[in-house]
């Protein structure tokens, strides 16, 4: 049996807890500082309130002011805390690790350099508050690839890979969750998996273009609906998406499989990130969805685009990536950063098959 903990109890962090859990693992639960109401429900109830399920027995929950008891002895340590949190983990994560452990990454996101543009991936960025002894003794993989918490929680089939830098090391994790229902391959392109998460991310935003240009030509309900349009977009940006991996340095073919177009395609479906692009489609500045519609809610695309859309500039002027190159992405950025109209660039578009 081993020992996971899981720092942040919300919906994703909570929702592997369950095939974890029904595998005969021990799961500890700890709660960062906006998660109290959560631990407090399932220390009395041993309900998630947002998931609205009842967690596994073998699952038990911590106050943040409890995670250096709940870290003890643990053999695996996840990181279930957003992208907007990564420093916070860092610091956190600083004083809790512990030598020979196995980190887990679920948190998806980049950060860039402000005048280079160069761009880095969260578990780098993590590694950077760590003492360099330490993160050497740490064993750095993450799970990527379409996951809806919810659907997870219930059973439903989900298919993701886990990837790192040692094979055997992702073998044993991945032994850790695999179920009839969690379906777990391991890959050592954690360079291209993690890039795939990251900027799938972005064209999610744009997902929701579609149907916010119905709503605002009255024809929601419209027998004919744009479908066309979604299709054009989701291409574009799965190229931009392969074009990345590559960039970063992963094997592009990463892009074509669970950790890139499979993961754009499920964050595509719905969620915040889609209504946000719902609301501009309907000719609603961003400005105006961000501290008005959508006040205080956690958009993890819009995130990404204005910071992979912002490292495009300096990364265009030193010739690292060519002036043509992303155009979707340039777009999405002018639209979240200076509420450009929603004039699609539809002539710069897959250039190479002219």
């Amino acid at each position: 049996m081993a020992t996971i903990v899981i720092l942040g109890s919300g919906i994703m962090g909570t929702a592997l807890s369950f095939p974890a859990s029904e595998n005969g693992h021990e799961v500890r639960l700890v709660g960062t500082f906006l998660d109290r109401e959560i631990v407090e429900s399932i220390q009395t109830t041993g309900v998630h309130p947002d998931l609205g399920l009842k967690v596994n027995d073998g699952v038990t929950a911590y106050q943040l002011e409890q995670a250096k008891e709940a870290f003890e002895g643990a053999d695996v340590v996840m990181s279930g805390v957003n992208s907007f949190g990564v420093e916070w983990i860092g610091e956190q994560l600083a004083d809790l690790l512990q030598p020979g452990q196995k980190f887990l990454c679920i948190t998806k996101g980049m950060r860039a350099d402000e005048g280079t543009g160069d761009l880095q991936l969260l578990p780098d960025k993590i590694k950077e508050y760590l003492d360099p002894e330490l993160a050497e003794q740490i064993s750095w993989n993450a799970i990527t690839g379409p996951s809806i918490a919810g659907e997870l929680a219930v059973h439903h089939d989900t298919a993701v890979v886990f990837c790192g830098h040692d094979k055997d090391d992702l073998e044993y994790l991945a032994d850790l969750f695999r179920t009839d229902y969690y379906h777990v391959w391991t890959s050592t392109d954690f360079i291209g998996h993690e890039t795939g998460a990251a900027t799938k991310n972005i064209y999610a935003f744009a997902a929701g273009f579609a149907e916010g240009l119905l709503r605002k030509q009255g024809k929601e309900n419209d027998k004919y609906v744009m479908y066309n349009f979604g299709a054009a977009i989701f291409a574009q940006g799965q190229r931009e998406l392969r074009s990345f991996v590559k960039l970063m340095g992963g094997n592009p073919d990463t892009a074509d499989g669970l950790g890139g177009v499979g993961d754009m395609f499920v964050t595509s479906m719905g969620g915040r990130n889609v209504k946000a692009g719902t609301l501009v489609g309907q000719g609603i500045p961003f400005s105006e969805v961000r501290d008005q519609h959508m006040k205080g809610v956690t958009l993890e695309g819009v995130a990404a685009i204005k910071v992979v859309g912002k490292a495009l500039g300096p990364l265009t002027e030193r010739g690292v990536i060519k002036p043509e190159e992303y155009p979707l992405c340039r777009f999405l950025y002018s639209v979240v950063a200076e509420d450009a109209p929603l004039d699609i660039p539809w002539d710069k578009f897959f250039q190479d098959l002219t």
